[in-house]
């Protein structure tokens, strides 16, 4: 079997690739490349409880965005 190109996928697309082939360790490991890549992602502490992310709107707000 022809392994798909893995760095033609979108984010997107190879996460989607990833979640119906769990056993892909390369896409997994494509994935996850991609993922520090493009690191689009935002750094936050631990939260505590869940109105903690009161404290956190712009990660609330990209969250909301991303789905």
């Amino acid at each position: 079997m022809n392994q798909p190109d893995f760095q033609a996928m979108s984010q997107k697309e190879l996460q989607r690739y990833v979640l119906s082939h769990r056993e892909d360790q390369t896409a997994f490991y494509a994935y996850v490349d991609k993922l520090n890549a493009e690191a689009n992602w935002i750094e936050m502490p631990p939260l505590s409880s869940v109105e903690d992310m009161d404290n956190h709107p712009e990660f609330v707000s990209r969250f909301r965005n991303n789905s």
